[in-house]
């Protein structure tokens, strides 16, 4: 049996040890004995992971925004809660971007701006966001920018 099918066995079984012996064959440069298929898949996954966290702290920051800038009602007991989270998700996805990422969110900016409209309005009974998101990434990812 050769390292390549032991690898491929192992990462049935028990990933985290197939991650171990992966990373030390990267290490060693051992490339011809690395399980290709199940470490294709496994950088596909995480790739969509990172993406799907930074969506969602992007999604995050633009809903406590639009809390902020139009839910009067609840402004007075609320704003300093909107801001902390703010402040919060914003630290998180800053610490979490890459270029791929920012470029990855920009693309769609639109998409995860009508996602927290959606949020929002389920939460607030407001209707009077903007059709296009108002904000660019830039904005959003400014740690000093509140609208």
């Amino acid at each position: 049996m050769t390292i390549t099918t032991k690898l491929k066995q192992l990462y049935e079984t028990d990933e985290d040890l197939w991650l171990e012996e992966t990373i030390e064959l990267l290490k060693q440069k051992q490339f011809h004995k690395l399980d290709l298929e199940n470490l294709i898949e496994e950088l596909i996954s995480l790739g969509k992971k990172d993406l799907a966290k930074a969506k969602s702290l992007l999604r995050q920051i633009i809903i406590h925004i639009l809390l902020l800038q139009y839910w009067q009602v609840e402004y007075e007991r609320n704003s300093r809660h909107w801001i902390g989270e703010i402040k919060t998700f914003r630290y998180d996805l800053n610490n979490h971007l890459t270029t791929n990422l920012i470029n990855k969110l920009q693309d769609d900016l639109e998409n995860i701006y009508q996602s927290a409209v959606e949020f929002v309005k389920i939460k607030t009974d407001l209707t009077i966001f903007l059709e296009k998101c108002p904000y660019t990434l830039v904005q959003l990812l400014d740690e000093n920018y509140l609208p």
